[in-house]
């Protein structure tokens, strides 16, 4: 039994499955939700703290990073929904099923540590949200939080559908306020181009900054919930799966694209008002000089925009949190439960008195460590004929997703060895 009730209501599955079998034009919108789900992962509290210090110190150079950690992530994503059409099994699944179980227990536990500071990251991103809105106390604002992604969360009881489409509303909040911050922000075109197409990393704090943007984007947890998603949500015959997949590759590429534009928004407005300043390191400080740089719709619109993404995010992370639990160990325990446990490192970040938006991009680099360990079984299984039919990767595909692989590992390797420099 899958750990969360992703399967549609009858009356959706039937539009896929006619639009599916139509045999002429295939209409998108029934097979939107998956895709949309795992994006917001993509757009989560961290990217904000990644980006906007970014942005600030280095303007337009890294953009780059996130042009290039998108289309990875649409690559991984589509793999990892490819994975549940073809097996009708999630990835932490498919690893007990076929990997020795002490290291199916040791990729349960890296897992749960990543889960742990997705969840921070999270968590702390819907509470500062709160608290830049309404001008409660971080600590109110944190239970505010809870109250909030708990009610997102009983959607999930009511059919999953209902959260697909709450988390596709707040995808569209998000985009919305940026594309109004981009209307106030000063964007030069030229810089932002040569950032965007010339790949540079200048200095140790750039590489830093880049691998907290990779941990921010292609994020572990949700490549794992993503093959949950899918693995039970539209169940067809074998010769029919091409068809979803092909369906399922459109969603990703939309979902994920428009992820993609969200977050080079947030950098390009942070270096078009706030590079060379100092001050960015902290989301409530950023948020005061963006009211007195941009005006108060603009700085309210990032508020709104911050506190969407952490409650959305946060609701995804914990579903992501049991897919992990239930896949590796066949353990569940209820989301609400699990939700009240995974609150409480934010807690005790605000109870310290500790500065969010640091924990946040600390968060994000511990989060791409944890990449390479869902990267490897995921190429290592979506290659196997024997396992994933024709949907199996050409050797094109192998090769790119290694690839992928390998440049993420050897990044956080270079950050590790920099950081031991003391650089």
């Amino acid at each position: 039994m899958n750990a969360i009730s992703a399967n549609l209501d009858a009356r959706t599955r039937d539009a896929a499955l006619a639009a599916l079998r139509s045999g002429g034009r295939m209409r998108l919108l029934p097979f939107i939700g998956p895709a949309v789900v795992a994006s917001v992962a993509y757009i989560d509290p961290g990217n904000f703290a990644t980006n906007l210090q970014a942005g600030a110190r280095f303007g337009y150079t890294l953009l780059w990073v996130v042009l290039w950690a998108n289309l990875m992530a649409m690559l991984v994503q589509t793999l990892s929904a490819k994975l549940g059409i073809a097996t009708g099994k999630n990835l932490p699944e498919v690893i007990r099923d076929h990997w020795p179980k002490p290291l199916v227990w040791f990729y349960w536990a890296q897992a749960e540590l990543v889960a742990i500071f997705t969840d921070l990251a999270e968590f702390l991103g819907a509470a500062l949200g709160f608290h830049l809105l309404l001008g409660l106390p971080m600590e109110a604002a944190v239970l505010l939080a809870f109250a909030a992604t708990m009610g997102i969360l009983y959607l999930e009881q009511q059919g999953f559908r209902g959260i697909e489409l709450v988390i596709a509303a707040l995808v569209g909040v998000i985009a919305l306020t940026f594309g109004v911050q981009l209307l106030f922000a000063h964007v030069a075109i030229a810089p932002a181009l040569q950032g965007l197409l010339v790949p540079r990393l200048p200095g140790p704090e750039a590489t830093y900054l880049a691998v907290g943007i990779l941990g921010a984007t292609v994020m572990p947890h949700v490549i794992y919930l993503h093959s949950s998603l899918t693995q039970y949500r539209l169940v067809v015959p074998e010769e029919e799966k091409p068809a979803l997949m092909r369906q399922t590759r459109r969603e990703v590429v939309l979902a994920m694209g428009v992820a993609g534009l969200i977050n080079l928004a947030m950098l390009a407005v942070a270096a078009g008002a706030f590079a060379g300043q100092p001050g960015m390191d902290d989301l409530g400080a950023a948020w005061a000089q963006m009211g007195q740089a941009l005006g108060p719709l603009a700085a309210a619109a990032f508020a709104v925009a911050l506190l969407a993404s952490g409650l959305s995010s946060s609701a995804v992370g914990t579903l992501s949190g049991q897919v992990v639990m239930q896949g590796f160990v066949g353990f569940r325990i209820n989301l609400w439960l699990r939700r009240s446990l995974t609150a409480l490192p934010a807690l005790v970040v605000v109870l310290l008195g500790l500065d969010p938006t640091r924990v946040l991009v600390f968060s994000q680099v511990v989060l791409s460590f944890g990449i390479p360990f869902a990267l490897v079984p995921l190429m290592h299984f979506t290659a196997r004929r024997t396992l994933m039919g024709r949907l199996a990767n050409t050797r094109a595909i192998t090769l790119l997703g290694w690839l992928v692989t390998v440049l993420v590992s050897s990044l956080n390797l270079w950050l590790l060895a920099g950081l031991l420099r003391g650089g």
